[in-house]
């Protein structure tokens, strides 16, 4: 318990720190006591319209995106697996291309958030649910149905590369300015402007990781495999379950507001793997904080590389994620041939 305080404090300095360096730099740096007494008005107007708003959307959308990795890897013991392998984020952008070209007609909204988030929603648990289906089988008569990880995967690349094609086919259907819109889209953004969009994705997210972190201790049996874990107590179907289920829900809440931002759920929990260890009991808590500070640092990269314009966030993250990916590659090589 003690190391999961500690490790899990110093977490929480790092993520203070971002937020601190996220709120206060930019394009127009300012003065963050200023602005929150009031004294500076233009610093209060950017602080509270501009600035909090994306800090506190790349929080919660790093936290969920780690954990969901970290979740991930141990349900399908694959340590490349993303919060993004199973189809979710093909299928919320689907949703999403769906609603940029339709829009006018739906008139969705949902908690004061209009269509393009809804239908990002929608499609990311559709997919979620045809996954779920597909790999749903029927395990002993004592256990019920288990979920078969290798099938859960090549279930989640079928649905991803299908949903990826009808995206494709709508943006051949769409005008340029609608075209434009799909893609500025799928590049994942923070710029929300209203802490009031983040609302809808709060009661799933909250909900997902109290989920997930239950069964943090099941987790650490089950990366050990199936018979491993049910010969040490552990209700493998359940567990199964409420990590594929907890996972999914934060991953499409976070999803639906910002779009998918990639490389988070990948970076994040192998880094945090290397430092504190492959306990998940200590991993969840410190990858889902430092994932939250890690967003807030990338989305900080995005706005002042090139101020005044910025850079979608999923542009920084692929950046970062990209050579980190051939480096986790190359390591496994060289450790498979010692």
């Amino acid at each position: 318990m003690a190391r999961v305080l500690a490790a899990t404090a110093v977490s929480a300095l790092v993520l203070a720190g971002a937020v601190t360096l996220g709120l206060t730099l930019g394009s127009t740096r300012i003065d963050l006591s200023a602005a929150l007494t009031g004294s500076d008005a233009v610093a209060a107007q950017i602080l509270w319209h501009a600035r909090l708003p994306r800090v506190m959307l790349a929080i919660v959308t790093g936290a969920s995106l780690s954990l969901a990795g970290v979740t991930f890897q141990a349900l399908l013991r694959n340590p490349l697996a993303t919060p993004y392998t199973l189809g979710i984020s093909s299928g919320a952008s689907f949703g999403a291309v769906v609603a940029l070209l339709g829009g006018e007609a739906l008139h969705l909204s949902w908690m004061q958030v209009g269509t393009v988030p809804v239908m990002a929603l929608a499609g990311a648990f559709v997919s979620v649910a045809v996954v779920y289906t597909i790999a749903r089988g029927r395990g002993p008569a004592t256990s019920g149905p288990t979920l078969s990880t290798s099938t859960l995967l090549l279930g989640g690349v079928c649905i991803a590369f299908f949903f990826g094609a009808m995206t494709l086919f709508l943006h051949y259907l769409a005008d340029l300015g609608h075209s434009y819109l799909m893609m500025r889209w799928m590049m994942g953004a923070l710029d929300i402007g209203d802490l009031s969009r983040i609302k809808p994705a709060l009661p799933l997210v909250a909900a997902g990781t109290l989920m997930l972190l239950a069964i943090a201790r099941n987790l650490n049996m089950l990366a050990g495999g199936e018979l491993v874990a049910s010969s040490r107590g552990v209700d493998v179907r359940r567990t199964q379950q409420l990590a594929y289920l907890g996972a999914s829900m934060i991953t499409a809440a976070v999803v639906s507001v910002a779009g998918p931002i990639g490389f988070v759920g990948l970076v994040v929990p192998h880094t945090m793997r290397l430092i504190v260890g492959p306990d998940h009991r200590v991993l969840m808590p410190t990858a889902l904080l430092m994932g939250g500070a890690f967003l807030v640092l990338c989305d900080l990269l995005a706005r002042v590389l090139l101020a005044p314009t910025e850079i979608p966030v999923g542009v920084i993250t692929a950046m970062t994620g990209g050579p980190f990916l051939i480096w986790l590659l190359r390591r496994q090589v060289r450790g498979a041939r010692m």
